[in-house]
């Protein structure tokens, strides 16, 4: 059993990480400023900004899960956030930090010389939290002292249905048998959980594809 932290818990990602994560029997703090949001009851909660989480916080935890949503025009959020968690963990003996990170910065050719949000389809609108959450894991790959994961979603991430199935790959965009790049976030809350209980990818970043 894992002591695990979930930022940002009230969102589509981080309220099903902690749900997979506390149906499975770890211990699940949400760290949330409105926890009576939370949709997971009876979970212990720490009503604190991201901005405001020292070392001393997050301390007591095996792994901090960074699922924090930066709001429409503030995308640049992504990174501040990100760089708040990466020096509290670095005053930190043996937490983890899981990033839920985007499909934007994601290679869509083997050569890894374009990537998704480069592409002419990728919508202007998401742009901005895209390229942020790619400097976010820049920031990551540039950092020593930090033991951490970045999971990159398909392009289509939705509500959908808990499979329990996945394919996951590393730095590449993913299709299903239908060619479609999907992820419901459902499943890919039990590939952060799986991560977390079977650590594959240490200090990288890994991408989780499954069917519709």
């Amino acid at each position: 059993m894992a002591n695990i932290a979930v930022i940002g818990a009230t969102g589509k990602a981080g309220s099903r990480i902690l749900k997979e994560a506390a149906d499975r029997g770890h211990q699940v703090t949400a760290i949330v400023r409105n926890a009576s949001k939370l949709e997971t009851k009876n979970v212990p909660a720490i009503e604190k900004d991201v901005f405001d989480l020292t070392a001393e916080d997050l301390k007591p935890f095996d792994v901090v899960v960074n699922a924090f949503g930066a709001p429409f025009g503030q995308e640049h959020l992504h990174v501040d956030a990100g760089n708040v968690l990466i020096e509290a963990i670095k005053g930190t003996a043996n937490t983890r930090l899981i990033v839920v990170g985007g499909a934007g910065s994601l290679f869509v050719d083997e050569n890894k010389t374009t990537r998704v949000l480069e592409t002419p389809e990728f919508p202007e609108m998401f742009f901005a939290t895209a390229s942020n959450q790619g400097k976010n894991l820049d920031i990551l790959q540039a950092t020593s002292g930090v033991n951490w994961t970045f999971i990159s979603p398909s392009a289509l991430f939705a509500i959908g249905q808990r499979t329990g199935s996945y394919q996951t790959g590393k730095d590449n965009l993913l299709v299903n048998s239908k060619g479609e790049s999907y992820v419901s976030y459902e499943d890919y809350a039990v590939a952060v959980v799986d991560e977390i209980e079977n650590p594959k990818h240490i200090n990288e970043r890994f991408t989780v594809v499954s069917e519709s």
